[in-house]
């Protein structure tokens, strides 16, 4: 974990902290760091404070992740319907599920979990998503319908919260090209790719479907795991 006199230096070192190139004008900082056990093993929690969308940011964080490179990592966006629900419409909660429980095993690693909920559409405007799907349209062209493009997340937030972590470079667990791309294009050094694939239900394969077709989400392991289902 993180010891006790690195939790001080990191919250004393950010107290002050300003963004270079930027007026005196705090971009990201860390405020508070406390221990978090948890099922899936012993975290710390770590609150963020930014003044790009003023939203609550945290970082799950197993082991000493501090100066350390390929720190596997995982970027969560906040998802209440499946989360916290349980919904079958998607599969965040199992992936958020099997991050945490991947981190844990290891020797370091960390989750980012961001209130990005619906892609960064919001809550409402994602169960008006959803209420354009049950008429029959995909995940893309109902956010389309809503004015929004496929995917409205921001990823800058997340590189400096990296940053603010001390974090070398990382490898990313992930599915989602466009989490690779917006990260090296803020600066950070990915260094590979860990895949994250969850076996589909009867109510989200045509979403993960979409994703794979529509998005470019890295999905080739679907197939395989439908092959081995008919198989059993």
């Amino acid at each position: 974990m993180l010891t006790r006199p690195k939790i001080k230096d990191l919250i004393n070192r950010d107290k002050d902290h300003e963004c270079p190139g930027e007026k005196k004008k705090t971009c990201v900082k860390i405020v508070a760091i406390a221990d978090l056990p948890s099922r899936f093993g012993q975290f710390q929690i770590v609150a963020f404070y930014n003044d790009h969308d003023k939203k609550e940011h945290i970082a799950l964080v197993h082991g000493d992740v501090c100066n350390k490179e390929d720190v596997p990592v995982r970027l969560h966006s906040e998802c209440l319907t499946g989360d916290a629900i349980g919904s079958l419409r998607c599969d965040c909660r199992d992936q958020l599920k099997a991050s945490l429980t991947r981190v844990g095993k290891l020797e370091y690693g960390m989750v980012l979990y961001l209130r990005q909920e619906g892609r960064g559409i919001g809550l409402t405007n994602k169960v008006k998503a959803y209420q354009l799907q049950d008429d029959g349209f995909d995940t893309v062209e109902a956010n389309k319908m809503l004015g929004f493009r496929d995917d409205e997340r921001d990823y800058a937030i997340a590189a400096h919260m990296l940053r603010s972590l001390n974090v070398k470079s990382i490898k990313l667990m992930t599915n989602n090209p466009k989490k690779i791309n917006d990260l090296k294009r803020h600066g950070i050094e990915v260094n590979g790719r860990i895949p994250i694939v969850i076996k589909p239900n009867e109510y989200n394969k045509a979403y993960l479907e979409t994703k794979k077709k529509k998005s470019g989400h890295m999905l080739d392991e679907l197939e395989q795991i439908d092959s081995a289902s008919l198989k059993e």
